[in-house]
């Protein structure tokens, strides 16, 4: 019989309604229970497509005796991490201090009633393995010490709420401390850990972090050198020797050793959430939406640097991928795809020798094997082989003596045989629920995406998933004229107070949209956004904005975080967008609590940079704001000024291609119209040049040179 999960709109819950365990959801039933009948709380966070939470369900939530110790001695609550990152982000901070350890999923925390947590880790197998205690002794363990050591629990608690008072920004700095200090240490820490041969930062397993890319990219933007394709990117299948520690190189290496590994899916496009080894060949399968709206976007950025066709070809893929499988017919874009089907970890994706062979003629299997690695010893479990590129095409060329451009003909056809046939297994499970922030993240990638290379179907994207947000997910209050946003969606139910991070990314997912396509509308909405960022969110006092709203649920801490996690920073991202946003409209106090979140977190980022990148993003442009630069004219010639400005990379530029027929523009946007031209204004805090009416006027004005 389906337990209470069965009526929620997680599908991740939704996996555990049919346990034999007596599962709860979060909420005020959970937790009187919980002080009524005395138990401790045993609170499992995971979400849909992680393997490890497969893996526990199986062996231990689908067992029935299990189940009854749990059932007997705990008040058991499930937790969808994407749903409640509030009840995450508190929890693992809890496990990291009790165990001293780093996090992750499913994480298994054991409360008292008043949600305090005494004990926890992550996994737990049924049985004693992997050096950890089988999970039914382990749970008559933590009853006897939860009844037994009350004095001992209460005293742990008070130590970890005083942890989290502790990890509060301990700022504000004064703004005339503000400098490049923080950014430069922050590529020097980058460059110490940055894999020359490999690409990317540290040791397995690797991360793509675009954030980290994206500043790599903007430093060398800021330093005002100019570098085509040569030099920057080599023939990724062929390797690399080291890079050295430029932040371009860095930058481009990084997203070519990516482009050609395992990581990125070589048949149907778009990334897996990690490497699980230092050469991203293998991958952990789950694919998520929050990695590849950035990278889509860093991709673009990479490709107005080198016109490098690999990266076009990434991102062509990638979009289509977003469209085709990530998308929903209401418009919004879903969460994730698992990493399992049929049970097993990859399945999907990889392949054997033999299924290749059968599916191509010999010439495709010639150029395909030695292209994919398939002539290689096996990279996968159980003998099989995961996708990569192992050879050049020019390589392989050689090898069997024939022009490369008559390799590439077959190496086509052997890819869509192979993407056909797959597209015939067990699919992996689809999460679609569909999460404001997540969605704004995928909407800044398809947005960009468009600009650079003139794709009007992936700004029809953008707009169909902004569309969604704001006919569903953005509401109108019932005891006032304000809105609101929602955090999730799913099957036309939308519900639960959105987050700082929901606020934030939309806010930055309309700045990028408007730079692509203007519309007067999405510069309203925007100030909503800000607005409702400035009253729900914002603390007047020190600056900085909290995670939840001031009227959202009360737990046990409300963190203002500032460090960076597999998302953006909320108050890095809050801080940037409130910047761009107030140079746009003139509205000083979204500069003024930009300023006032920068100058809490200072002190930390200028101690220990690397991890706040997207803070370290908007302390770039609050001590050189950016270039805002106004197009208006004639919707035609627009459209040609547009599309030669978007293949530049220009990351401290706000292009804003305004039409004749906008209204309710702020006094920076309302210039004059000259009739039958376009004239372009280029300003920067409270300065603008006189108008310009030639594009190559405009370029030099911009310092803008072809790229050779």
């Amino acid at each position: 019989m389906p337990n209470r999960l069965a009526q929620e709109t997680s599908p991740y819950l939704q996996q555990h309604a049919g346990n034999p365990v007596d599962w709860y959801a979060w909420g005020e039933e959970a937790l009187q229970a919980a002080r009524a009948q005395d138990k401790p709380i045993l609170l499992s966070i995971g979400y849909s497509a992680c393997h490890w939470c497969h893996v526990m369900a199986h062996e231990s939530f689908g067992d029935a005796e299990v189940a009854a110790v749990m059932n007997r001695h705990f008040i058991n609550i499930k937790v969808d991490r994407e749903e409640r990152p509030d009840l995450d982000q508190i929890y693992q901070l809890a496990h990291q201090m009790i165990s001293q350890r780093s996090g992750g999923w499913p994480l298994t925390m054991f409360l008292t009633p008043e949600q305090e947590p005494f004990f926890g880790g992550t996994y737990f197998p049924k049985t004693p393995h992997y050096g950890l205690p089988g999970f039914p002794d382990l749970l008559l363990r933590v009853v006897q010490f939860y009844h037994s050591d009350r004095a001992e629990i209460a005293k742990q608690g008070e130590a970890i709420l005083s942890g989290f008072e502790r990890m509060q920004p301990a700022g504000p700095a004064q703004r005339s401390e503000f400098s490049a200090a923080p950014i430069d240490l922050a590529l020097q820490n980058l460059a110490a850990s940055f894999d020359a041969r490999f690409g990317g930062f540290g040791a397995a397993p690797k991360f793509p972090h675009p954030t980290d890319l994206e500043l790599c990219l903007r430093r060398h933007a800021a330093s005002g050198i100019h570098q085509g394709a040569s030099g920057v990117h080599e023939d990724a299948g062929a390797g690399h020797g080291a890079q050295g520690a430029d932040p371009l190189k860095m930058a481009i290496y990084t997203l070519g050793r990516m482009a050609v590994g395992g990581i990125y899916d070589q048949l149907g496009g778009g990334f897996c959430r990690y490497s699980v080894d230092a050469y991203w060949l293998i991958p952990h399968f789950e694919k998520m939406l929050y990695d590849n709206g950035p990278l889509l976007a860093r991709y673009s950025d990479a490709w107005a640097l080198t016109r490098d066709p690999l990266f076009a070809q990434v991102v062509e893929e990638t979009a289509a991928w977003t469209m085709r499988e990530m998308q929903s017919p209401t418009g919004g874009y879903y969460s994730s795809l698992d990493a399992d089907s049929e049970h097993e970890e990859g399945k999907f994706y990889v392949w054997t020798p033999q299924q290749v062979r059968a599916l191509l003629s010999e010439d495709e299997y010639a150029v395909c094997a030695p292209f994919y690695g398939l002539t290689q010893e096996a990279n996968f479990e159980g003998g099989h082989w995961h996708l990569h590129v192992a050879r050049g095409l020019d390589e392989i060329a050689r090898t069997l003596e024939k022009p490369a451009q008559e390799c590439g003909a077959p190496l086509a056809r052997a890819r869509a045989k192979l993407f056909a046939a797959r597209e015939q297994r067990i699919r992996p499970g689809r999460d679609e629920k569909i999460l404001t922030s997540w969605n704004a993240l995928m909407i800044v990638g398809m947005a960009r995406a468009a600009r650079v290379f003139g794709r009007p179907e992936w700004l029809a994207s953008a707009r169909a998933a902004l569309d969604f947000i704001r006919g569903t997910l953005w509401q109108e209050e019932k005891r006032s004229a304000r809105s609101r946003l929602l955090a999730t969606c799913k099957d036309g139910r939308a519900h639960l107070n959105a987050y700082l991070d929901d606020y934030a990314f939309l806010l930055a997912a309309l700045i990028e949209l408007m730079q692509t396509d203007f519309q007067s509308r999405d510069l309203e909405f925007a100030e909503d956004l800000a607005e409702a960022l400035l009253e729900q969110f914002y603390d007047p006092g020190p600056g900085g904005f909290f995670f939840t709203s001031h009227d959202h649920e009360k737990l046990i801490h409300r963190p203002k975080p500032g460090y960076d996690s597999a998302t953006p920073s909320g108050n890095g991202v809050a801080a940037l967008a409130l910047q761009r946003l107030g140079h746009i409209t003139g509205e000083s106090r979204y500069l003024d609590a930009a300023e006032h979140t920068l100058q809490l977190f200072y002190p930390a980022l200028a101690q220990h940079p690397n991890g706040y990148t997207s803070l370290l993003l908007a302390l770039e442009e609050a001590i050189e704001p950016p270039r805002v630069v106004v197009l208006r004219g004639p919707a035609g010639e627009l459209r040609q000024w547009q599309q030669v400005l978007g293949q530049r990379y220009l990351p401290a530029t706000l292009i804003l291609a305004v039409s004749e027929a906008a209204a309710g523009l702020s006094p920076l946007l309302a210039k004059s119209l000259m009739p039958g031209a376009v004239n372009a204004w280029v300003c920067q805090g409270v300065t603008c040049l006189p108008p310009v009416d030639k594009l190559e006027m405009l370029l030099d004005l911009l310092k803008i040179r072809e790229i050779g």
